[in-house]
């Protein structure tokens, strides 16, 4: 979890770099709002990529049946 905070700062630093001199000063809401949004993603994406890493190891992918293997029997 602490890469994931720090791939969050990384992101956070990059997005509001691009931030600044796109849109230069603006209502310090849009650079809060952005900074928590960038924070959200890049959490949600190391989350999901867990359940993914998860689930493959615990064989729960095995286990679903692939209709289109079944065709391929045939």
């Amino acid at each position: 979890m602490r890469g994931w905070g720090w791939a969050s700062l990384v992101c956070v630093i990059a997005v509001e770099a691009w931030l600044w001199p796109s849109f230069g000063f603006s209502s310090p809401h849009v650079y809060l709002a952005s900074a928590v949004g960038t924070v959200g993603i890049v959490m949600m994406v190391g989350a999901l990529m867990g359940l993914v890493f998860l689930s493959s190891g615990t064989g729960h992918d095995e286990s679903v049946i692939d209709p289109t293997e079944i065709e391929k029997r045939r």
